[in-house]
């Protein structure tokens, strides 16, 4: 062997054994860091020679140029690795990579901060459950005063890869037979149900491939969060028992988001399958399929006394909607202590809706808001250039012929809505129909009053 063969061997050798070294100065029973061999160990060596990496599309290292970190999973459904797994993420941090395995649990039994992330993929194979202790969940828990909002931890900070085969499990049967159908908004209920999954003030997360099982309430909401993309993910909240429905179970939730992305994604929950609320913009969704849920919404927003809201640039294509309550829907709060703002820019396209109450609603008049009161105090959100493009299948006759119920307030402006290829049909028979009430402008198909609607 020639001399600088052997040094560059050498070199290496010492390189890696020392990198290993100081990273094992403290690891929990069970845990484990493991570097790659590859070029970009060998580039730190003077004189040595590598081929360019590969990046990530965050210009970050792919995952088989990253150091794995794993730790050792939970024994029962009472075994807490939630400081392991904290550890796990602070050594991924900065260009590394958490692993946990298939047929793995790991039960996470307190509140984690994870906003310190910079740079780190999570591979996600096994199960992450957390416990249901109610007593201590509520009284250790993040909280947002928006919906009076609790998760059980909050990732946060830049460019997150959560992926893999594995489950992301709120254990929510506890929380529904607990809370007794109580809602969010009940101005009266103080049982607080955790959110599943909940970023807040993060840049470039990307979660694909995992399943998001039994939230006890909403299964993500993303707060301050910029660039948020999910794919390939399976979302559902089912309950055992059937005097206690999952509710407030939504799949997808926003606050101050811009860049909101979901795509190849299955969605079976008992409220809304996707529902941006106030100030996302930026929006894009292809191909889901929601069962049992109140619809792909934009909203609701102008809830708060005062505060404006608004939702902007919206693309919604390749939905299929079944067994619902509602299909496409805009929703927005009337009353005498609401908000005000606006929706604009937004087109649902290629949605299919089987056995579903309301195909296409306008709800100005939302959560509880009689006609009287909606009346005496209409929503103040304008509501400007929406698009329905290409609806077809059956609405479920609940409303009579109607398959589709745009009303807007008549406190707030409608304008530039078109409708286009509308093929819905009633099992009331035909013909089915169109409701219009207060909107500017034809909207592109024949429209009738609500007073003539046979409902």
């Amino acid at each position: 062997m020639k001399l600088s063969s052997f040094l560059f061997s050498s070199l290496a050798a010492l390189a890696y054994a020392s990198a290993i070294a100081s990273e094992n100065d403290f690891i929990p029973a069970g845990a484990s860091i493991t570097y790659p061999r590859s070029s970009s160990l060998y580039a730190r060596i003077p004189g040595s020679y590598s081929k360019k990496p590969k990046k990530d599309n965050w210009g970050n290292k792919v995952e088989s140029d990253r150091k794995k970190i794993t730790i050792r999973a939970s024994k029962n459904d009472n075994d807490d690795i939630s400081q392991d797994f904290l550890w796990a993420l602070k050594k991924a941090n900065h260009g590394g990579l958490v692993h946990l395995k298939k047929g793995k649990k790991y039960v996470i039994g307190k509140k984690l901060d994870l906003t310190f992330l910079n740079d780190v993929y999570v591979k996600l194979d096994g199960e992450l459950k957390f416990t249901n202790d109610i007593e201590y969940w509520q009284a250790n828990n993040f909280y947002y005063a928006f919906q009076k909002s609790i998760t059980f931890w909050v990732w946060g900070g830049k460019d997150i890869k959560i992926y893999g085969s594995g489950v992301i499990n709120g254990n929510g049967q506890a929380w529904w037979d607990g809370f007794s159908g109580a809602e969010i908004l009940d101005p009266n209920n103080k049982y607080y149900r955790p959110i599943l999954f909940l970023t807040d003030n993060a840049t470039n997360i990307e979660v694909k491939g995992l399943h998001l099982k039994d939230s006890p309430c909403w299964t993500t909401f993303m707060v301050r969060t910029k660039n948020v993309i999910f794919d390939d993910v399976y979302i559902d909240a089912v309950s055992t028992n059937v005097s206690s429905l999952p509710k407030n179970t939504d799949g997808f939730d926003s606050l101050n988001v811009d860049g909101l992305t979901v795509t190849n994604t299955r969605v079976n929950v008992g409220d809304d399958c996707f529902s941006p609320k106030p100030n996302t913009t930026n929006i894009f969704v292809k191909n889901l399929w929601c069962n049992g849920t109140h619809g792909v919404s934009m909203g609701s927003i102008g809830q708060y006394p005062g505060v404006k809201d608004y939702i902007s640039n919206a693309w919604i294509e390749n939905v299929t909607l079944l067994n619902g309550e509602n299909g496409a829907r805009l929703k927005a709060w009337a009353g005498p202590s609401v908000g005000y703002g606006y929706m604009d820019n937004i087109t649902y396209k290629d949605i299919h809706i089987e056995n579903t109450d309301k195909p296409l609603v306008l709800d100005q008049c939302y959560f509880n808001i009689n006609e009287t009161t909606c009346a005496a105090y209409p929503s103040k959100v304008n509501i400007t250039n929406v698009n329905f493009i290409n609806f077809t299948g059956s609405s479920s006759g609940k409303n009579g012929h109607v398959v589709a119920d745009l009303a807007c307030s008549p406190g707030a402006t409608c304008s530039g809505i078109h409708l286009e290829e509308i093929n819905l049909t009633s099992p009331a028979g035909d013909p089915a129909q169109i409701v219009c009430d207060n909107i500017q402008g034809d909207i592109g198909v024949d429209c009738i009053p609500s007073s003539e609607a046979d409902d």
